[in-house]
């Protein structure tokens, strides 16, 4: 696929929301796992989403899945939390609410803020080395949006948890069943042998 399509994929699925949507669904649901598993992973990259470590949300879910004995390959889907649409929504969130903890300087306007544009800068002053920027200019910024990470990810963590748990657990009993009802079928299809062998 031509990277064009692929960034507009990423932001307009092909087949729409609402079929992509039941696609994931579908595809959490056969995830191997039990409902704890599969609802912690998903759940931990759900929470990563909410942090401003950008570029990090893969590793530091799949490292908490692995801590908790979550699904890993779970983490990794629920970072789609954390997508084009609901990124400035997340920082927007995450810069106002360190404000209003105490941290960061009230007054300044979050939404006339360009977001990915400090990002990028913070990465290429990281690989410069300019700790200075960093210091002087990211910091200011980043710093309200850690300390309202913490809360806010302990929050959409246990949220997720709880919602998805039941959920996923339900799934897995009615596709046991299914299978079992299944297996019934073919077995009562078969005619049975009758007579000796000879």
């Amino acid at each position: 696929m031509p990277i064009h399509r692929k960034a507009i994929a990423s932001i307009w699925p092909e087949m729409g929301w609402r079929r992509s949507t039941r696609y994931l669904l579908f595809r959490v649901g056969r995830l191997p796992g039990s409902g704890y598993a599969i609802a912690g992973g998903i759940a931990w990259g759900a929470a990563m989403s909410f942090t401003p470590f950008i570029g990090l949300h893969i590793l530091l879910s799949v490292l908490g899945a692995w801590l908790s004995r979550c699904s890993i390959v779970a983490a990794v889907i629920g970072t789609v939390v954390g997508n084009p649409w609901t990124f400035p929504f997340i920082w927007i969130w995450l810069y106002k609410s360190g404000v209003a903890m105490g941290f960061g300087q009230t007054g300044v306007d979050a939404e006339a803020m360009d977001f990915t544009a400090l990002f990028g800068a913070v990465t290429e002053a990281m690989l410069r080395g300019d700790w200075a920027f960093i210091g002087d200019t990211a910091m200011p910024v980043l710093m309200p949006m850690m300390a309202a990470a913490i809360p806010t990810s302990v929050i959409v963590w246990v949220t997720f948890f709880l919602l998805l748990k039941p959920v996923i657990e339900r799934y897995k009993i009615a596709a046991y069943k299914r299978r079992q009802a299944r297996a019934v079928e073919l077995v009562d299809g078969i005619p049975e042998q009758t007579g000796e062998a000879a």
